[in-house]
């Protein structure tokens, strides 16, 4: 392989983000791809510049002033490949989370069956159903038309029948679909994915093909009754999106020809990162990854071969936050506060973050707040995709998440944290996992850039996924039990390499931390007292080899769930406490 940064194959990466633009370059160095910079600049998407290709130029004009190399010409506009002097890049690649939520009609046979496989294909991307349609539906044909109407859906999701089963039921809610479609402008006409009976491909685009600006196709996502299978239309339907896209955003079309179709919805992109750090694991534990954005949250759960994506436009710390105390309490919110603070003023803060998504924490005050509202939201979207979550996934109780070897995070709120420490925390408080998980920073929101450039350089991906370009937090030991709040619950001994050791008594409701630094690994014994479980079963010893991050090793004995003090300075004394655990 070269060695030389001029003659790899370069390729830059942008991620569109709803308040920040990042691009980011990977090259060839010492014979393997590198993460070599990043760029970065506020998002141009929404008014007054309405043209999201102005922040994509920013933020690589930002590498040129990083790198001393030349990637636009004049004119602005990227130079592919690179040149004979060295200027330009080699490819590039986009992945895109900005925009409005993609409104959306899920079409599906049985309310149980197609109609929830549906659903779940739609909560894959960007989208916010408004409007549904099955075979209970009593509404009368005149009136699910009206209602298609007034919904005014950007997409349209078709399933419905087992391969080689129902047609004429499926027919007649294709025909509402057509004639709905038929009396809109055809500027405001939706794309259509048809996931249903294949049988009744030739007819779906004899009907609808007219009548939408795109109609795709893709195999059933549910081809017999007691069989789910939502993988293949879940890529297409991230190629819908992007078509979608195109009269939401400006700059869009001029972006897929600088990247020639290479583009990606972020949360699909990051999914696809996920599942591929799941099989590589190889174990029995599964692989989470968290985006919490201003766009949405986004979850993705690896088990081997099998991606559990959830994303949550409702859950974004962005626009979206206005509508939050329509569906929670207040108290929902203050219940994660460190600080005291006055529900006036959190209300407040909540509807200027909704205005201005892009504004950053100027005071403590203000940053305890940012991160209650990063907790609750993340928190509600764990709660939500938990219940797809497989049934068979291993775990130490149904109503607790499953083990997770491997927590990969990323978002503006934990990227932006004063300390690892209160990053780390945030994701312990709300993802509440259990056994043992090794979590990691993702900064620069490489994940789901990674997923993008896969399509165009699979080695690529890989190299940079294990070259350190992510921060190791650490692994976390998390200890279930019923002992009394102060009651010793676990004896622990750390074994380095160089054979010292460390002995620590971890008492029930605290948090406890080991220094183990990254790169290292260690042999951690465990010995549970009064039936605490910690992923062997209640009161089972184990011994493991542990990986060294930031932040060590690190022992929480909150409990599961984490249940918070009734008193509120009781609360946020504990909080404040555990927060000086792990440093600051």
């Amino acid at each position: 392989m070269p060695t030389s940064l001029i003659e790899g194959d370069s390729l830059l990466a942008v991620d569109i983000g709803a308040t920040t633009t990042r691009a980011v370059l990977f090259d060839v160095v010492e014979g393997a791809y590198r993460f070599v910079a990043l760029g970065q600049s506020p998002s141009t998407v929404e008014a007054p510049f309405g043209d999201l290709g102005i922040g994509v130029c920013d933020a690589i004009e930002h590498i040129q002033t990083v790198t001393g190399r030349t990637f636009l010409g004049g004119d602005r506009r990227l130079i592919i490949p690179v040149q004979a002097d060295g200027s330009g890049v080699d490819a590039l690649v986009a992945t895109v989370s900005a925009g409005p939520s993609i409104r959306t009609a899920v079409v599906g046979l049985l309310t149980d069956v197609s109609l929830e496989s549906a659903r779940r294909l739609a909560e894959t991307t960007y989208t916010r159903v408004v409007e549904t349609l099955d075979l209970n539906d009593r509404r009368r044909a005149e009136q699910q038309i009206d209602d298609l109407l007034r919904a005014r859906p950007d997409m349209v999701i078709l399933a419905g029948g087992t391969d080689g089963g129902a047609t004429r039921s499926v027919q007649k809610m294709l025909e509402v679909v057509g004639l709905a479609c038929y009396l809109m402008p055809p500027e405001k006409r939706p794309v259509i994915l048809f996931a249903g009976n294949q049988s009744l491909t030739e007819d779906v685009e004899k009907l609808l093909k007219e009548l939408t600006p795109a109609l795709h196709f893709s195999p059933n996502i549910r081809p017999s009754l007691d069989t789910e299978d939502l993988d293949p239309a879940t890529r297409e339907l991230a190629d819908l999106i992007t078509v979608a896209r195109r009269s939401q955003l400006g700059g869009l079309e001029e972006l897929e020809a600088w990247t020639k179709g290479h583009i990606l919805p972020t949360s699909y992109a990051m999914g696809r990162m996920v599942r591929f750090l799941s099989q590589m694991t190889g174990s029995s534990g599964g692989v989470l990854g968290v985006d919490i954005g201003a766009s949405a949250t986004t979850i993705a759960a690896g088990f081997q071969s099998n991606l559990n994506l959830h994303t949550y436009p409702q859950f974004g710390l962005g626009e979206e936050l206005a509508n939050l105390l329509h569906t929670i309490e207040l108290e929902d919110v203050m219940r994660w506060l460190s600080l005291d603070i006055p529900q006036a003023t959190v209300r407040d803060y909540i509807y200027q973050k909704a205005l201005y998504p892009s504004i950053l924490p100027a005071t403590l005050e203000d940053q305890a707040i940012a991160q209650a509202l990063g907790r609750q939201n993340l928190y509600m979207a764990m709660q939500a995709a938990r219940r797809d979550f497989p049934t068979d996934a291993p775990g130490l109780l149904p109503y607790l998440p499953p083990f997770f070897e491997l927590i990969v995070a990323s978002g503006g709120i934990l990227a932006d944290a004063p300390s690892l420490g209160q990053s780390l925390l945030l994701l312990l408080d709300t993802i509440q996992p259990t056994g043992m998980t090794h979590f990691m920073l993702d900064r620069n929101n490489l994940l789901p850039i990674l997923g993008v450039a896969a399509e165009q350089n699979s080695l690529l991906s890989t190299q940079v996924l294990f070259s350190g370009a992510f921060q190791e937090l650490g692994t976390v030991i998390s200890v279930v039990g019923e002992a009394g709040y102060g009651t010793p619950i676990l004896r622990v001994r750390l074994t380095t390499e160089n054979k010292n050791e460390t002995r620590l008594e971890v008492k029930s409701g605290g948090l406890e931390m080991l220094p183990l630094e990254s790169g290292q690994t260690a042999k951690l014994s465990l010995q549970p007292l009064h039936h605490a479980d910690v992923g062997a079963g209640a009161g089972r010893a184990r011994t493991l080899t542990v990986n060294g991050g930031a932040l060590g090793v690190v022992f929480d004995a909150r409990g599961r769930p984490l249940a918070f003090a009734p008193d509120a300075v009781r609360r946020r004394e504990l909080m404040k406490k555990w927060l000086w655990t792990l440093g600051g």
